[in-house]
Parts: C-alpha cells; sequence; structure tokens
C-alpha cells in the first residue's frame, strides 16, 4: 500500500495574522460595501483559506460511499449514547489507501455483508469485497478492482497529533455528495468510551455528519490521522476517529488473513482507585488491578495470581485496563511478554508465554432462588453443581450473593445479586462456612476487601461506612 503526500502544510502564523487583522480592521473601519479590498489580513486569510480548499480538491475523489443491503454489525456498548450509523442503516463512508484498491471502513459499515456497492466521487461504482473485520476496533477493509487508476490519499502519523491542531473530516454519504468539515483535535488517547474493545480515540469538534462514519479525518497535509467512527448524540461538534496507528497495526493483517491475531494473557483486570490503592498499601493509585486469574491459561501457568497488580508489558508502563489490554494484545501470540507486577507491596518480574486471544464466552444465566442469612446486608448461599453449571463456574468455590439490602454495607459497596464471592480482605472464600468466619469481627471502618466473580469477569470492591 504505497501513495504520494500531496500537500506541504500552511504556515503556522497565517491563522493568527489573518483573524486578528480582520478583526482589528473591522472594528476601525466599520462595515462598507468596499471594504473586502482594503482589509490588511485578507490576503493572508486567503491563503489560509485556500489551504482547504487545495485539500479537498486532493482528498475528495479518494473517499468513497459504501453501501450494502446485508445487516449491519451489531449495536456496541453504550450506543444509545452514540449516532453510530447513518441515516441509511447500510450505508457509510470509507477511503481508498492503495492503488490495488484497498479500502478502509468502519466494521459496524459493513456488518455481515460478503460485498458491498463502492461509489466514487466521479459517480463510478463497483463490487467491493469485505477482505477482513475487526470488531474490536471497528475496522473494516473491502477491496475493489478497476481498470483504471484509483484515487488515493496517504496515511498520517498519529502519534504526532496535538490537541489544537487543524483537521478535516471528509465523508461521502449516499444522496450527498461528498461531504467536508473542518475543526481542531480536541482531545487525544479518550478511552471508556464504550464503542469498542481497544480505544484511543482521536477526539475532534469537526463535525462527523450521519453517514460519514467510515470517512477519513485528515491532517492539513492531506494525510489520514484517523477514520471517523462515532459523534456524541447529546453534545455538539463532539467525535471520534480511530488514530492511524491502530489502523495501520490492523490493516495489514486484515488484507493477509481477514482477521487480527492477538495477544491473550487471561486474566480479568480492573483500575487501581483511591480505596483499592489503601487496601493494597500503594503510595498511589498505579498499575491495573488482576482480579481473575483463569485456569489453564497463560498467566495462571506463569504464576500470576489474583491480587497482583501489573505495572508494565515488555517495559510499557500500564495503568489503565484499556492500555494493560492494548499492549497485551499488540504482542505476538506465541512469544514470551514480560511483566513488571506488585505481589503485596513487593516487585516482581514474570515472563508469560502468551498465546492468541479467543471469543469471550457468553453471558451467565438467571440466579437460582435466594436463602435468609444476612451477612454485611446481604444473603448468601453455598455453590451446587446446578449453581455453578448455569452461572457457567468453573468450580464450586465461593459463595452466591442471593440478596443484597437496600441501603446496606453490601449495596452502597456495589455488591450485587449473582454475584460469587472468591475472597474477603485476601482469604479465600471457599465455603459458606469460610465465608461465615471470615465476616466475624470485621473492622467495616477500615473497608472490607472483596474480590468476586460476576458474569464470568473477576471483580474487586470495597465495602466501608465511611
Amino acid at each position: 500500500m504505497s501513495a504520494t503526500p500531496v500537500l506541504a502544510p500552511a504556515p503556522r502564523r497565517a491563522v493568527t495574522i489573518a483573524v486578528a487583522s480582520l478583526v482589528c480592521s473591522l472594528l476601525l473601519l466599520g462595515p462598507s460595501p468596499g471594504l473586502a479590498k482594503e482589509l490588511p489580513g485578507l490576503k493572508a486569510l486567503t491563503e489560509f483559506q485556500d489551504v482547504f480548499v487545495d485539500i479537498a480538491e486532493h482528498v475528495k475523489p479518494a473517499v468513497v460511499n459504501i453501501s450494502t443491503g446485508g445487516t449491519p454489525a451489531a449495536p456496541r456498548p453504550g450506543g444509545e449514547r452514540f449516532r453510530q450509523r447513518p441515516d441509511s442503516p447500510s450505508s457509510g463512508s470509507g477511503v481508498i489507501i492503495d492503488k490495488e484498491g484497498y479500502i478502509v471502513t468502519n466494521n459496524h459499515v459493513v456488518g455481515d455483508a460478503a460485498e458491498v456497492e463502492v461509489r466514487l466521487l466521479d459517480k463510478r461504482k463497483f463490487t467491493g469485497k469485505v477482505v477482513g473485520r475487526d470488531p474490536d476496533t471497528d475496522l473494516a477493509v473491502v477491496k475493489i478492482t478497476s481498470k483504471t487508476p484509483l484515487p488515493t490519499v496517504p496515511m498520517g502519523d498519529s502519534s504526532q497529533v496535538k490537541v489544537g491542531q487543524w483537521v478535516i473530516a471528509v465523508g461521502n454519504p449516499f444522496g450527498l455528495e461528498s461531504t467536508l468539515t473542518v475543526g481542531v483535535v480536541s482531545a487525544l488517547k479518550r478511552e471508556n468510551v464504550n464503542l469498542s474493545r481497544y480505544e484511543e480515540f482521536i477526539q475532534t469538534d469537526a463535525s462527523i455528519n450521519p453517514g460519514n462514519s467510515g470517512g477519513p479525518l485528515f491532517n492539513i497535509r492531506g494525510e489520514i490521522i484517523g477514520i471517523n467512527t462515532a459523534i456524541i448524540n447529546f453534545a455538539q461538534g463532539i467525535g471520534f476517529a480511530i488514530p492511524s496507528k491502530m489502523v495501520q497495526e490492523v490493516v495489514p493483517q486484515l488484507i493477509a488473513k481477514g482477521k487480527v491475531s492477538r495477544g491473550w494473557l487471561g486474566v480479568g483486570i480492573q483500575s487501581v482507585t483511591e480505596e483499592l490503592a489503601t487496601q493494597f498499601h500503594l503510595e498511589r493509585e498505579e498499575g491495573v488491578l488482576v482480579n481473575e486469574v483463569f485456569e489453564g491459561e497463560p498467566a495462571q501457568k506463569a504464576g500470576i495470581q489474583a491480587g497482583d497488580i501489573i505495572l508494565s508489558v515488555d517495559n510499557a508502563a500500564v495503568d489503565t485496563p484499556t492500555s494493560l489490554a492494548k499492549a497485551v494484545a499488540g504482542l505476538t501470540p506465541g512469544k514470551p511478554a514480560v511483566l513488571k507486577i506488585l505481589r503485596n507491596g513487593e516487585p516482581r518480574q514474570i515472563s508469560v508465554l502468551l498465546t492468541e486471544r479467543k471469543d469471550e464466552a457468553e453471558a451467565a444465566e438467571a440466579v437460582p432462588a435466594k436463602t435468609p442469612e444476612s451477612v454485611l446486608g446481604l444473603n448468601i448461599q453455598g455453590l451446587t453443581q446446578e449453581i455453578a453449571d448455569r452461572l457457567k463456574l468453573k468450580d464450586l468455590k465461593g459463595v452466591l450473593v442471593t440478596k443484597v439490602e437496600p441501603d446496606s454495607l453490601a449495596d452502597r459497596g456495589g455488591l450485587k445479586e449473582g454475584d460469587v464471592i472468591k475472597e474477603i480482605n485476601r482469604h479465600a472464600i471457599d465455603t459458606a462456612e469460610d465465608f461465615r468466619k471470615a465476616s466475624d469481627g470485621l473492622k467495616t471502618e477500615e473497608g472490607v476487601l472483596v474480590r468476586l466473580i460476576r458474569e464470568q469477569r473477576g471483580l474487586f470492591l470495597v465495602l466501608n461506612d465511611k
């Protein structure tokens, strides 16, 4: 995939000089029909404007409309907060990145279709083959074949993007021809937006209109720095784009084999909150807390334990679950990774031989009936084989939360019916009797650290009376 850069950057001073001159002239001279020719900043402002005009002329031919009669991808988490789809549920945009006819778009644009219709700005139509898709990043690649040269645009380096720089969002929504909007980068490395598994979004106020999903976000050199993916429904002018660095990591694998291979550690993880940092005797909130170690997976084989705090992966610091997930996913399955961890406050290094990540198991079924024994404002019962089968648990160790009293310590701490408690204050809870013994004499004012399993995922919670 190769392309030639199309534009040189505009002088940075052009904006400031032009806008300042224009405003001052208007204030001093007042409105006049012939004023335009006299404005001292007009030339600089026109030159700056021409940069965007030139970019539009160069990049718009490479931005395509994609439509399909197939079923769109399933709504992503948090979908009620975002307008992720164009007006037509099976239409969006894409961008040609290679003279061979490879087009990058969103996975939610192509949905489950094997083929899509691709329309260019010059009205040409192609049948495009979906050669690969990656729901975890919401990226997909479509291939078209043309007897004549195709317009392309180059990839830029999103790692060099800075907050405040100019960006241009371009889309080709069906029926509206090509659209272009201009704005600035308002934030970088946005996580926890709940649009995809691996998130590091560029946030921009350049309007990403319905139908523009899958279209490119450009810098003022005319280079792709992101693929537009969503806008916030309830806020004006906030959109998100997948950074080009992530695109360049994913697209070659999609072209080569139709999917992405990612490293797999085999742990449940969560953020280290202020309360958890206190419970684990940390001086500050750092690293990522392991709340579950999956049986038979790389982490267990390497000796990682629930309660370990992962600080880095192959010397790359991690401080959020998303950053850890991305760090591990970016490594090659079958090769070792070195993890720096804290265990009981002591630093350690552990080498883990990663495997390839598998699809997640299905969610657990409904929980069984309750029994009346209240401890810390909750009712519990021991696990049976039937309960374990229903909840898809791997063993019978732990106790099931069958009721949480309103406004109780458990309720305020976030425990829910159906949770399976595995530890209290780092003491293993295998049976209901273990739970009763561990609960006796608890000093709730100091906080109670609970490790549990919820919907097949591990989680630490802190219960306290504060």
